[in-house]
């Protein structure tokens, strides 16, 4: 096989490494540091409290220092990659990846230590000597038999997890891909006959683990560059290999193969040959896990067997056997229990977690990193994808309970509900705020009418929806069409609720309602039978409208506004509101709410208050303390202008009003309005803190702020949500992703309009 090239040049990847600034990790602080007294509190006089506190009780450490949330990744540099012994230096870019790795999975702040030494005393004392600086030490690159050495005496020697990733990442990955593949080929573990080709790290890690899942010692045939490792073998032993040497007359891999359920491939290219694989037995289980290039291709596999499952460590073939599913959920699970160790149990938990979620529907974040082919559990899909959003929530709390399940957990954890939900805050800003709006759906059960049942990521995001006990979804369309959907999406038949307009036996009632209606607006009753029987925003309103269903997503398949003049034709905006659409942005541990993004084009100072009280009222429906500032391109009247104008007006208006319950102020430019210390140059304001709702001048600078915050920062962006209509509807943007979809229903079942005490 041909090394596949990857999709940059050499010189590409040196200018990532060196520009703008050289490498890829950096500090921030956590505190403030802008002033005197702020330093005083960081360093001397201040810092000589937790000093105090910490050499009375060493574990106050975790309390007052970083070292909860910090590991180190500590390498000498002898087994680089697949590169070999280039020395430490040459295995910085490699630590500072997985430095980087942790904060981007796991949200753990890691610092590589590169050691000059290859000596194993050598190197061991080192690390014991400054191993309680960190919560944790991921060990990397380090040649064998010396990282099994240097792991098993630091593990002894700190109270901290000590874990050789090269060895028990790809364990754990690989533990998890055989536990579903014997799920699909109906094998039990304790009858599995393996074979493993290569006795280093990864190879013993492998064998070690599975053996603790279930797998019999004597059904493991570990084999090296000399054969197999059997009893009474004297050449290129060790004692560790000796833990796996069995009683057994074969003595070479080709020989170790015929007739095994599985292969095991940690050694290096073309390692395997066709002829081994020819001679396995039915559905065979083989991983061919050598990087950059496997013991043997999937090409070279399937055109000899049709019925084998494969896995890889590449990311350009499926089921890639990739660590990153492993450590930075490990360690996070350990971390947050402050273990003393990473043992079997933890590794076992990992690995069982990994498969488990395998079996699970995956969300859109897979499907894109599949390049839009949506995968399912099978052949091809047995181990996650390191884009699974769900791996943060979903690994940790398996790991964190074999910690306090085996004793090595310093402080467990009491409600693991609650520990999920935060560890689904650390990976996406926004989960706090949707798992509130989920709560509230699964506690009030709405009829939730998908519109455009027809469509494939519709009707995904339907039986999502359902599956997630956020309600009760109905779909719009032909049961025919609909039901073909569903099946070409894997999504059981008779699962969800489907409604043909043309067929429905209220559409008589809906005719005569709309006609009643819209008659003096130019229609004539075909007209609205019409709209009725093709129209499915109409018919779904007209649900709405006449309590057969409590809320409609839509907007997938129609411009933003064609789906809200559709929706108008039937519903009227709530007395006394504005009809606006109003954008959540979440970035860096900040919310702040944009509104009007989809509704008024240019509002005028009446329309401006309007959309301020409806924006205000939302966000505190939503939990929140409005603090609203008008936005305009002038500050407190410097430069006037047309549109500034309309915003004073706007504040004016708020102003005569007053009985206003909520902070507001203006005109102001943004970041004016976004600074905490603003007071500081506009004593006069009445924002006591920096605003987080903004109310837009016009409808572009809304929507062009929004989109620019969306595309060009990691901010997440909710919405837009309709907000004044007297019956929920949420509008999706055109193509919306089946997450954009679900976020809206659930939106639509949480009904903002009707939390706020004032309105219920």
């Amino acid at each position: 096989m041909t090394t596949k090239r990857p999709s940059f040049t050499d010189q590409e990847a040196l200018d990532f490494h060196s520009k703008p600034t050289p490498g890829k990790i950096s500090m921030a602080p956590t505190k403030p540091m802008g002033t005197q007294r702020d330093l005083s509190l960081a360093y001397s006089p201040g810092v000589a409290i937790p000093v105090l506190a910490i050499a009375e009780d060493i574990d106050k450490a975790y309390d007052y220092t970083s070292k909860g949330n910090m590991v180190a990744v500590i390498s000498n540099g002898t087994a680089i990659l697949g590169l070999g012994n280039l020395g430490h230096m040459a295995s910085k870019p490699v630590m500072e990846g997985k430095s980087v790795l942790f904060k981007r999975f796991a949200d753990i702040d890691s610092i590589d230590v590169e050691v000059n030494t290859t000596d194993a005393e050598d190197f061991i004392r080192t690390v014991r000597n400054i191993g309680d600086t960190w919560g944790g030490i991921n060990l990397e690159d380090i040649g064998s038999p010396d990282c099994f050495i240097i792991e098993s005496r630091l593990r002894e020697e700190l109270d901290i997890p000590v874990f050789h990733d090269d060895q028990h990442g790809t364990a754990i990955i690989a533990a998890a891909g055989i536990i579903n593949a014997c799920h699909i080929t109906g094998r039990e573990l304790k009858d599995l006959k393996v074979a493993v080709s290569g006795a280093g790290a990864a190879g013993l890690s492998v064998a070690g683990l599975i053996r603790h899942l279930g797998v019999k010692a004597e059904n493991i045939l570990m084999c090296d560059s000399t054969g197999v490792v059997y009893e009474g073998r004297t050449d290129k032993m060790d004692q560790f290999k000796s833990a796996f040497a069995v009683k057994t007359s074969k003595r070479t891999l080709a020989e170790a193969v015929e007739g095994a359920d599985c292969l095991l491939g940690l050694s290096a290219k073309g390692a395997v040959s066709k002829a081994m694989v020819k001679s396995m037995a039915k559905n065979p289980i083989i991983f061919a896990m050598a990087n950059p290039d496997p013991e043997i291709t999937p090409e070279e596999i399937k055109s000899v067997r049709d019925d084998a499952i494969i896995a890889t460590g590449r990311s350009d073939y499926p089921n890639q056997v990739n660590n990153v599913l492993g450590f930075p959920y490990i360690f996070r699970g350990a971390l947050d229990v402050r273990a003393r160790s990473i043992n079997e149990e933890m590794k076992v938990a990992a690995a069982r977690a990994l498969a488990e979620l395998a079996r699970e529907d995956v969300p859109d974040e897979v499907a894109a990193a599949y390049h839009g082919a949506r995968p399912s559990f099978g052949r091809d899909y047995i181990i996650p994808t390191p884009f699974d959003p769900r791996l943060i929530s979903f690994i940790p709390p398996f790991v964190a309970q074999a910690a306090m399940d085996t004793g090595v957990a310093r402080k467990p954890i009491a409600d693991m509900d609650t520990y999920r939900a935060s560890l689904a805050q650390r990976a996406d800003p926004a989960a706090a705020f949707i798992q509130g709006v989920q709560a509230r759906a699964r506690d009030v059960q709405r009829r939730i009418v998908f519109a455009e049942g027809e469509e494939p990521a519709v009707v995904r995001a339907a039986f999502s929806f359902k599956n997630q006990g956020l309600g009760h979804p109905i779909l719009i369309g032909r049961e025919a069409q609909v039901e073909r959907t569903m099946e070409q999406m894997g999504v059981p038949a008779g699962t969800l609720e489907i409604i043909n307009a043309r067929l429905s036996d209220n559409n008589p009632v809906y005719t005569d309602f709309l006609y009643a209606r819209l008659q003096r607006d130019g229609y004539l009753k075909r007209d609205v039978q019409r709209l009725v029987n093709q129209d499915r925003n109409i018919f779904g309103c007209c649900m709405l409208k006449n309590g057969d269903a409590d809320g409609m997503v839509t907007g997938v398949t129609r411009n933003y506004d064609v789906a809200l003049s559709d929706s108008r034709l039937v519903l009227d905006t709530l007395p006394g509101q504005a009809l606006i659409g109003m954008s959540m942005v979440i970035n860096r541990g900040r919310t702040v709410f944009i509104a009007d993004t989809s509704v008024t084009e240019l509002p005028q100072g009446e329309d401006l208050a309007n959309i301020a009280l409806e924006a205000a009222a939302a966000v505190r429906a939503m939990g929140f303390v409005p603090r609203v500032a008008f936005l305009s391109y002038s500050t407190f009247g410097n430069p006037m202008g047309e549109r500034g104008e309309k915003v004073r007006e706007a504040v004016c208006i708020l102003d005569e009003m007053g009985d206003v319950d909520f902070e507001y102020e203006g005109d102001m430019n943004a970041d004016i309005a976004l600074n905490p210390s603003h007071s500081l140059l506009y004593p006069f304001s009445r924002l006591k803190g920096p605003a987080n709702v903004l109310v837009m001048p016009a409808i572009h600078a809304a929507s062009i702020s929004t989109k620019l915050l969306e595309s060009m920062s990691r901010a997440t962006v909710i919405g837009p949500m309709l907000l004044g209509l007297e019956k929920p509807v949420q509008i999706a943007s055109l193509g919306a992703t089946v997450g954009d979809i679900v976020n809206l229903a659930t939106i639509a079942a949480y009904d903002v309009d009707r939390v706020h005490p004032d309105k219920a």
